[in-house]
């Protein structure tokens, strides 16, 4: 009778042990997915924002855009230019 009731004890327990660990790795199992996804989420607006910057820098060297800055920011006009100035505004 002891030896059964022992070996019953030792495979309830065993139960009670692997049911516990696989609920504790089920849980870090979801927490990881959770945070995958949000890392996923996070590299994507870093390459939507690195996109956004390539063709801002791309635009930035080109002789139309620093001409409209000279001309709109810093009044500077090309030479021999006529600049005509509306004095009624």
């Amino acid at each position: 009778m002891n030896k059964k009731l022992i070996t019953l004890i030792i495979v309830i327990a065993s139960i009670i042990l692997f049911s516990l660990t696989f609920i504790s790795q089920e849980k870090m199992s979801k927490k990881y997915d959770e945070e995958s996804s949000q890392y996923t989420q996070q590299i994507e607006n870093a390459r939507t924002t690195q996109n956004k910057l390539k063709a801002t820098s791309s635009s930035l060297n080109t002789i139309n855009y620093i001409e409209d800055t000279a001309r709109n920011k810093l009044d500077m006009y090309l030479p021999n230019e006529r600049v005509y100035v509306d004095i009624d505004n």
